[in-house]
Formats: C-alpha cells, structure tokens, sequence
C-alpha cells in the first residue's frame, strides 16, 4: 500500500467518503454524526492521506488542527475488501508521525458508543488512545466516545 496526500479531484475519493457517510447514517443518529464531508475535509487546518494498493483507494485517515499542538483523527476508514490486513494500522502510524513531525503534543478522537464502533474502540486502545471528556466543540453524547493519544516528541 501507498500512502499519499489526498486528491480531492480524484472521483474514487468522494464515492469512498460518501461510503462512509452511509455507514455513519446506518449507526448514528443525526445529532450524533461528527463525519467531516468532501468540503469539510478540504479546509486549510485539515491534512487528508489516502491509502492505495493496485485497486484503488483502500483506506483514509485526516487530521484536523484544534489548536498549534492538539489535533483531532477524522476520517478514519478501511475498505471492506482489505480490513484485517493492518490498513487501518498504517494509515494511523502515518497521521501520528506526521502529527509528531510538526510538533503536535495531543491528537483526540471521537467514535461512536454503539456496538458497530466496538472494534474501532478497540484499535484505538491498542495504539494507546485512552478516553477522555469531550473536547473541542464537543459536548457530552450518550452516542459518542471520546479518546486522546499524548505524542511524546520524535
């Protein structure tokens, strides 16, 4: 797999964003749905990676700046075809070095709560995310999750 800047030109991103729109309708009620859009994800504070192999775009990852040194993981996604062959894993590494690299202290997350979020959760943990209090502009949810990751300097 190849990871690389986004192109927010490529047709196959917007269908695999869409995708993951889809689920979160599928999982989450309408309050509780945090997913950044095309335009969302193309703001000047957001960095998007796609993850490629022969096939197409197998997996996203973004990092939206909240502040100089803590960052919010956005877009976090595997294609059905490749989950379980560590996709998720890579693309996570590269946010976290690239997020280390310009000297970011924390990077926090939100997932959902809901059975369908239990492996992302659990993905999470391992790569040393613990939970935290809603952050940002985020208030308590009953639907959402709440995770933070301390980066110690590269």
């Amino acid at each position: 797999m190849q990871i690389a800047r986004a192109d927010f030109d490529d047709p196959r991103l917007a269908a695999f964003l869409q995708a993951h729109l889809d689920d979160m309708e599928k999982t989450s009620p309408p309050e509780s749905r945090h997913a950044l859009d095309l335009s969302g994800l193309q703001a000047p504070h957001v960095r998007m990676w796609v993850g490629l192999d022969d096939e197409g775009i197998v997996g996203t990852t973004a990092l939206a700046a909240m502040t100089a040194d803590h960052e919010e993981l956005k877009s976090m996604r595997t294609e059905p075809r490749v989950r379980g062959r560590g996709v998720a894993g890579q693309m996570l590494a590269h946010a976290i070095e690239d997020a280390r690299a310009r000297g970011v202290v924390r990077i926090s997350l939100e997932t959902g709560s809901m059975e369908f979020f239990e492996p992302a959760r659990r993905f999470y943990a391992r790569a040393g995310f613990t939970p935290c209090d809603p952050f940002g502009a985020y208030r308590p949810d009953p639907n959402s999750t709440f995770m933070t990751l301390e980066l110690t300097p590269g």
